[in-house]
């Protein structure tokens, strides 16, 4: 299998990971000539922003060039992109590794989550996109400050604020558009990387850790476990919405009560943690990529396993662009 990741950006693991439990060529996109994940593949291509006109139609003479056999992205925004376009990627031989583009919508819009988790009976954090409607649960007791105000639409935990009061939420409303209120939850946060299998549809692979510490909105710290209860809450919420390929969960334990914070339809920063603990999610992408189902594996790794991020860097002598 050959495989195309897209805006790789700093994500040096998982091309390192691609690269040691598949069989094939690794080739890597970015927009940047020093995007220090590039050097890791066997070849790379500097690209256009996401947004160029031609952007799909480059993407699509990388794949037929490098003989690419499946293609998946880093980055939340193009998620959508590539589901727009999986007709065109299947009509050179390549599988797009993810969800339909409903659901790749529906991740990156944090208000149309909250109305899935709700009609679908999921815990969530009540949301509210206006102050009105932020004013009344207050007068009814439905909510309380602290809140969190962050972008409709929006990945890493960027534009994030913590607000304790009704004129610090009012000045920060009046300065941007697109905003919502978010119920600030108090509990044990978890993550879950999860691997839906492209050929059966079926949920193939869970690894669950409790966060220790975040940085940036990628988890910094962290120890996996396991809990046979949180592993049904999680296939019952992926089953129900059809997600395919790779996700990641955020969670919150509150009170022995899991409430869902957001998805992601790629591969999450934290997901190294899995992979190191024997979650080899590469190896089920080649997989269905040969048209192997694969089988069931929720829970095979082992629980008070740490990981802890920390700082490397990149040399190289010649930058090509």
């Amino acid at each position: 299998m050959n495989i195309l990741i897209l805006s790789v950006g700093t994500r040096n693991k998982i091309v390192q990971y691609f690269k040691k439990s598949i069989t094939g060529k690794v080739v890597v996109t970015d927009m940047s000539p020093i995007a220090p994940a590039i050097f890791e593949a066997d070849s790379y291509y500097i690209v256009p922003a996401i947004t160029a006109p031609n952007y799909i139609d480059m993407i699509l003479d990388i794949c037929i060039k490098e003989k690419i056999n499946a293609v998946m992205s880093l980055i939340d925004p193009e998620l959508s992109l590539l589901a727009q376009n999986i007709d065109r990627f299947s009509g050179v031989g390549v599988m797009v590794i993810g969800s339909s583009y409903e659901l790749c919508e529906m991740s990156l819009d944090k208000m149309k989550m909250f109305a899935f988790c709700r009609q679908n009976g999921f815990n969530c954090a009540e949301s509210y996109e206006s102050i009105a409607q932020f004013e009344s649960a207050l007068r009814q007791d439905r909510i309380s400050f602290p809140v969190f105000v962050k972008p409709i639409r929006g990945s890493a935990s960027i534009n994030i604020s913590k607000i304790d009061n009704m004129e610090l939420l009012n000045v920060v409303f009046k300065q941007s558009d697109q905003l919502m209120i978010q119920q600030y939850l108090r509990g044990q946060e978890i993550g879950a990387d999860v691997y839906i299998d492209m050929v059966s549809g079926e949920i193939v692979s869970i690894f669950t850790k409790k966060k220790i510490l975040m940085r940036a909105g990628e988890t910094d710290k962290a120890v996996s476990f396991k809990e046979d209860r949180l592993f049904e809450y999680i296939e019952r919420f992926v089953k129900v919405a059809g997600f395919r390929g790779q996700i990641d969960i955020d969670l919150f334990d509150i009170d022995g009560e899991y409430y869902i914070s957001e998805v992601n339809p790629r591969f999450g920063g934290g997901y190294p943690h899995a992979y190191e603990c024997g979650c080899d999610h590469m190896k089920l992408i080649e997989n269905n990529v040969n048209g192997i189902a694969n089988t069931r594996q929720i829970g095979n790794y082992q629980s008070g396993i740490y990981m802890m991020k920390y700082n490397e860097i990149k040399i190289c002598q010649d930058i090509r662009s």
